[in-house]
């Protein structure tokens, strides 16, 4: 597919700016001090930041420095709450514990060391994704960078798309960024994939993952892509590939170096006959605001391909129904479809996001109320649990107790997928591990199979 095809020509069209290419400057935990717009922030701040930044990955680069961050509104604005790190994220006892070993001028392998062992006590891999997710091949041995969890739907982890143009602070992969191989899941061997698909006639759907595979280059993606339209793969309808760079480098369908090239390839896979998805995570409206971000949504439209947005309920980022409702108003303004309002999951720094599940619920229908009908296509509020996606339908009473009114979206046993349950109502629950079984419940309902 060359550069300047008349494809290429004709899906230049969704673009109506003649966007100038920038250069992609990235900063990690290592240039905290080299960041200009943090030097109106209190030395006490940047310090909190480099403690937290020594467990937690931290990495962001110069556009959402520039166009997305409201700096007159730091430390308060939610796209620095979401990109940077801050000190609610880490214990009071672990955050001590390695303030103090930077104070001592401990040396780089026992700060390591410090952040490893930390790093165990934040479940750094949530709802059995290794232990139950990970398929064995034809000889019962593990395949690496594949998660089966859903009958239907197969993760793909490439290896090249394990990291992100920028970190979400929130995020229940930071595993995969820490540098520790044992955390990641990754893999280069897209033969095992092949092979797993080709034995899995069942599968449907397969969702390339990360990090995020919008990193790769184009090649790249390419190579593991267009295999998937020969015929011994027609059971696969839907391609799709999570990413987060429609917020973080729209730049990367507009102006890289191989955005044509990236665009002709979902053209030509849509056009050979695979519903291709691009499952992009979004947690604030201003994230569709800046010219560069539009023109990508309107590009990636062009080719056929379709766009879903999803993102969990985030203290301090996006807890309040204004935001979300805004946040779907204007999707679907761009012809963006409202997939997912997940709840924060129980990883990571999820103590200083999470939300309370009735808290969550009130929110998601007082967003709802607030959209029309093509907006509603938003599910949630939604947990990943180890059971399956438990979705929060309500709160009522039922025999005289006041409870939860859950359901199976999806299911890792699939008999359960849509079948509704309740769970006693209990302010103080945030995850679907703290909740109970309502009288009369059967407690399996609760229990990964």
């Amino acid at each position: 597919m060359p550069r300047n095809s008349q494809l290429t020509k004709s899906l230049l069209h969704a673009v109506d700016i003649d966007y100038a290419p920038q250069r992609f400057t990235v900063y990690t935990a290592r240039d905290l001090d080299r960041i200009e717009q943090l030097e109106q922030v209190p030395e006490s701040l940047r310090f909190e930041m480099k403690v937290v930044s020594s467990v937690l990955p931290f990495r962001v680069n110069e556009y959402v420095l520039r166009e997305l961050i409201d700096w007159e509104r730091v430390p308060d604005d939610p796209m620095f709450q979401l990109t940077f790190p801050q000190r609610g994220m880490l214990s009071d006892v672990h955050f001590n514990r390695m303030a103090m070993a930077i104070r001592s001028g401990m040396d780089k392998q026992g700060l390591q060391a410090l952040a490893k062992e930390i790093r165990a006590d934040l479940n750094p891999h949530p709802a059995g994704q290794l232990e139950h997710n990970q398929p064995l091949d034809a000889n019962g041995e593990l395949i690496n960078g594949l998660q089966h969890k859903y009958r239907e739907t197969v993760l793909f982890f490439p290896s090249q798309g394990q990291t992100c143009h920028s970190y979400c602070t929130f995020c229940f992969r930071w595993a995969q960024f820490v540098g520790d191989k044992a955390l990641r899941m990754a893999t280069t061997e897209a033969d095992k994939l092949y092979g797993y698909l080709r034995a899995h006639p069942e599968v449907t759907d397969l969702l390339i993952t990360g990090g995020d595979p919008m990193v790769m280059k184009s090649r790249q993606l390419k190579a593991y892509l267009e295999p998937l339209l020969h015929p011994e793969f027609n059971h696969i309808q839907t391609i799709r590939i999570g990413t987060k760079a429609l917020t973080f480098w729209p730049q990367r369908f507009i102006t890289d170096d191989d955005a044509d090239e990236l665009i002709e390839l979902l053209h030509h896979i849509v056009l050979a006959g695979k519903h291709v998805a691009i499952m992009s995570h979004y947690n604030h409206w201003r994230e569709l605001s800046t010219d560069i971000a539009r023109a990508a949504i309107r590009r990636l439209r062009a080719t056929g391909a379709e766009i879903r947005s999803q993102g969990p309920l985030l203290a301090h980022i996006n807890d309040n129904a204004d935001d979300w409702a805004k946040l779907w108003n204007e999707q679907v303004k761009l012809g963006i479809v409202p997939y997912y309002m997940f709840v924060e999951r129980d990883t990571g720094a999820h103590r200083y996001f999470e939300v309370p599940l009735y808290k969550a619920w009130q929110i998601y229908r007082d967003a709802m109320k607030n959209v029309s009908g093509l907006g509603r296509t938003a599910r949630g509020p939604s947990m990943s649990a180890g059971p399956g996606k438990v979705e929060v339908q309500g709160i009522t009473v039922v025999n005289g107790e006041k409870v939860f009114v859950l359901r199976f979206i999806q299911a890792r046993e699939h008999d359960r997928v849509q079948q509704p349950f309740f769970a006693q109502y209990d302010e103080q629950v945030t995850w679907f591990d703290q909740l109970k079984p309502a009288s009369g419940q059967d407690p399996r309902l609760f229990e990964a199979i």
